[in-house]
């Protein structure tokens, strides 16, 4: 089965442009290196749950939209390979500084899934 790393991100409004094209290099970086698909989702029915939420998972403030990302692979060991690859990739040099990034980093939800089902 697939492996799958998935992300969510608050994005301030004002910088979905420049999030759109630094998705539009990495992504284009990740699949060069062996990923099997990439995709880069802004909210747009995503309500503020009471208790849980995509909003509030990642403490979203008024001006900020809600980025759900995924990244595709063969397995956990293609993952990690493909990772290695993208990490000493030059082209990354000023996507992973936090300082130059257009969202909070710090807010970021990220993780390695094994995939459970594929229809």
């Amino acid at each position: 089965m697939q492996y799958v790393d998935g992300f969510i991100v608050p994005v301030p409004k004002k910088n979905l442009t420049a999030y759109r094209a630094l998705a539009r290099k990495a992504g284009k970086i990740w699949r060069e290196h062996g990923a099997l698909d990439y995709r880069e989702c802004v909210a747009e029915d995503v309500k503020m749950g009471k208790q849980t939420s995509f909003p509030r998972s990642v403490k979203r403030k008024p001006n900020e939209t809600v980025v759900l990302s995924w990244i595709v692979y063969k397995s956990r060991a293609h993952r990690d390979r493909v990772n290695a690859k993208v990490m000493k990739d030059p082209r990354l040099t000023g996507m992973i500084d936090p300082k130059a990034l257009p969202f909070d980093g710090k807010r970021m939800i990220y993780g390695g899934f094994e995939t459970l089902v594929k229809l």
